[in-house]
């Protein structure tokens, strides 16, 4: 179905080089072959080579030759691999053309010329396939972000392409959705013989349910289990699997299960050190920004998690949100809600697509008013402070990370970020490359991977070093090495005392960095307590190595480790 001859991608200059070298290798019909490596490999590219988005629409020299479905991408732009491709990819918001969800479900097989009685039924079907039959008639501009993604998978389902590319395509929603969106893939690809190519970055999601990998920059594809076992990126079933000494590795969580007597046993009677709200270890002399009281576990025991007394807390809080509520139109985002953030304290908000954690960011930033209620951010309403006050008080990096930069080159950007900040030269620089190594500074940051324009975006931020650091799904885009130091970073930040609110769908991010999970739904709070508590009572939320070492309290890979 797909053929890679000696195909090699080179942008800038034709001397430079290559961003994919030297790929040969066939994609047969009906399978879905998964993409794995570091961020800035080439996944992208790649997938765009088989579209014909490469070279026709990026621009740069592509050597060797591509078909699919026997055409050659050289010789068809993508208008002419339309009925044969449908492509996604990490933007959704770049992929739409109309206006509402059901207009752009069917605004592909428009373009194909499908009788209106086909195109009725599969849009029909699309709708419940993906769960979008409730926003049919909405404007795609008020969605999330999970539910625009959702919209973009959608919209090149109806056309049934004999291929699908699709880049991240679950990286902005959640749990639930993913595996519903992954559930249709698999149907696809079992009952109709659809050929999937997907590149992945949460590999937790995804593995079990490919048929092949592919090893990018090596270009080595073969059985899932056969490349885990030499990936350097790799899910954290696989690294306990590895830890544990596993053979074969492990990809699921319930064969994981099967084989972790020994390694639950050699784990009796220890615990993992939980880390205090200012990023310490426990015995310091931070007190605890929660406390359990009450029994139980569970969507019930959630009830019974409070706070010590607001008053207490007053004198030394950063985020103060009141019986908060914001509607929009017709639809109520967020219903008396109550957060309290702590400095040295780490909060993720979780929860569905939709449910109101985007909404909360942007009334701490001052960017949504409230429409009852009060949002207190170090004693100043937000939408009524100067921003150029509040930036220095607290700093947001938005879940598309192009809306903060506006320079021709990471250099530029981190200069004029240096000057915003009024920190010393150098200092965003420093962060870029703690954080993405290995990028120049003459680099064009369109040119760069999603994942890292998220870490310039997050460097641009970082550098304010605001009392109160805000992060919507910090984590797209970026692969497991990215991420390890990322969190690191944002360790350090909450050790020094800064506060740190993230929005997220990345459980295992949650169980790595936040003291505290607050899980919202219908806009309104659900959950509020120590992580620990929180994401293992909730299937939807919990990490990987809780599902495989419960009933024992272990959430990372790291802390077992560490244990051991």
């Amino acid at each position: 179905m797909i053929r890679f001859e000696n195909v090699s991608v080179t942008y800038g200059d034709p001397g430079g080089a290559p961003t994919l070298r030297g790929v040969d290798l066939t994609v047969p019909e009906g399978e879905l072959v998964l993409l794995v490596g570091p961020s800035g490999v080439g996944k992208s590219t790649l997938l765009g080579a088989v579209s014909g988005l490469v070279p026709h629409f990026t621009g740069g020299t592509l050597k060797g030759r591509v078909t699919v479905a026997g055409r050659d991408t050289r010789t068809h732009k993508p208008r002419e691999l339309a009925d044969v491709v449908g492509t996604v990819g990490q933007d959704p918001r770049a992929h739409f053309v109309t206006d509402t969800v059901e207009d752009e479900l069917a605004y592909g097989m428009e373009s194909l010329g499908l009788a209106p009685a086909v195109m009725r039924r599969r849009v029909e079907e699309t709708l419940d396939l993906l769960g979008l039959a409730e926003l049919r008639d909405r404007p795609i501009a008020t969605l999330s972000g999970g539910q625009q993604q959702r919209v973009a998978i959608g919209s090149v389902l109806t056309p049934h392409p004999k291929v699908l590319v699709l880049d991240e395509p679950t990286s902005a929603l959640d749990p639930a959705a993913a595996e519903d969106v992954l559930a249709v893939l698999q149907r696809l690809v079992h009952d109709l013989g659809t050929t999937v190519l997907m590149a992945e970055h949460r590999l937790e999601r995804v593995v079990q349910y490919a048929d092949q990998v592919l090893l990018l920059p090596e270009g080595v594809m073969g059985p899932p289990a056969d490349i885990m076992a030499m990936s350097p990126v790799h899910p954290p079933v696989v690294a306990l699997g590895r830890l544990a000494g596993w053979t074969p590795l492990p990809l699921t969580v319930r064969d994981a299960r099967r084989g972790a007597g020994p390694l639950r046993e050699r784990l009796t009677g220890l615990r993992p050190e939980p880390r205090t709200s200012n990023g310490g270890r426990a015995g310091s002399s931070a007190s605890p920004a929660f406390e359990a009281r009450g029994s139980g576990g569970g969507a019930a025991g959630f009830r019974f998690w409070r706070r010590p007394a607001r008053e207490a807390l007053l004198s030394d809080t950063l985020v103060d949100v009141r019986a908060l509520g914001v509607r929009r139109g017709r639809v109520e985002a967020l219903r008396r809600v109550e957060l309290t953030v702590r400095p040295g304290e780490t909060v993720a908000l979780m929860g569905r697509n939709g449910a109101g954690k985007s909404t909360l960011l942007g009334s701490l930033v001052g960017m949504v008013e409230p429409t009852s209620g009060s949002v207190l951010v170090s004693g100043r309403v937000p939408h009524r402070t100067d921003p150029r006050e509040l930036i220095r008080q607290v700093g947001l990096v938005p879940q598309e990370p192009r809306d903060l930069l506006y320079a021709d080159t990471v250099a530029a950007e981190c200069a004029a970020a240096d000057t915003d900040a009024g920190a010393a030269p150098g200092t965003c620089r420093a962060v870029v490359s703690e954080l993405l190594p290995g990028v120049a500074d003459d680099t064009h940051p369109r040119d760069l991977s999603e994942g890292q324009r998220l870490a310039l975006a997050l460097a641009v931020v970082l550098t304010g070093r605001p009392p109160l650091l805000l992060l919507d799904e910090p984590t797209r885009g970026l692969d497991y090495a990215a991420k390890t130091r990322l969190v690191a970073h944002l360790r350090g930040l909450a050790a020094e005392g800064h506060g740190i609110v993230l929005a997220t769908h990345d459980v295992e991010l949650a169980a790595e960095l936040a003291h505290r999970v607050v899980i919202l739904a219908g806009g309104e709070v659900v959950a509020d307590g120590p992580t620990a508590e929180v994401v293992v009572s909730s299937p939807a939320f919990s990490p990987q190595v809780a599902k495989i070492l419960a009933p024992q309290p272990w959430l990372t890979v790291e802390q077992v480790r560490e244990a051991l």
